[in-house]
């Protein structure tokens, strides 16, 4: 069965907008490498629409470096209720809201790698509400942000067990848990 893994970049105070202006000091040969690894592991992505939008904008036009193209060549499930464009990004595929779960169940069942996820969201409540996402990856930069869009929200409460920790000598730290339990439907 295949994975789902979600990785983002949080704050240590456990945000995550606007990571270009302050993961990428941390992010040394050394953690690249680590994200390669976990990119190349994986044959999807499996995004939410207004994630997808955003990397659509910009992903098409990167290349010419391993980690690049091989988020180009793969598949991209874009989970929307809304009309997407799916010209943006070769090889992407609609996954309408209301089949969410059932699709995301078949991906698991089939052959293949990983499945990436990129960020955490209601995708990532959903999934972890359903018992269908294995592992959260979450790489904490050494920074106190004071506010934004934080990392988990209320329809997110459930629990995790640690699965690894990885500290890079930027002062990154990957840490990946597991859900052991759904989140609450009463907490939402």
């Amino acid at each position: 069965m295949r994975k789902i893994i979600s990785f983002t970049h949080a704050t240590l105070d456990g945000y995550i907008d606007d990571p270009q202006n302050w993961s990428l000091q941390y992010s040394d040969e050394e953690l690249q490498d680590y994200g390669l690894k976990m990119t190349l592991a994986a044959d999807a992505l499996l995004l939410g629409r207004i994630t997808y939008e955003g990397m659509a904008q910009a992903w098409p036009t990167r290349g010419g470096n391993p980690f690049a193209d091989h988020v180009n060549s793969i598949t991209k499930y874009v989970v929307a209720s809304q009309p997407v464009d799916t010209t943006a990004w070769d090889m992407t595929v609609v996954v309408a809201g209301p089949d969410l779960l059932d699709e995301v169940s078949r991906l698991k069942q089939a052959e293949g790698g990983e499945i990436l996820i990129w960020g955490t969201g209601r995708l990532t409540d959903a999934l972890a509400a359903a018992g269908l996402l294995d592992e959260y990856r979450i790489c904490t930069s050494p920074v106190i942000k004071g506010g934004g869009e934080p990392l988990f929200r209320p329809a997110s409460t459930g629990t995790v067990e640690l699965l690894d920790t990885k500290i890079f000598a930027t002062g990154a730290v990957v840490h990946a848990y597991g859900p052991t339990s759904a989140p609450d439907p009463n907490q939402r």
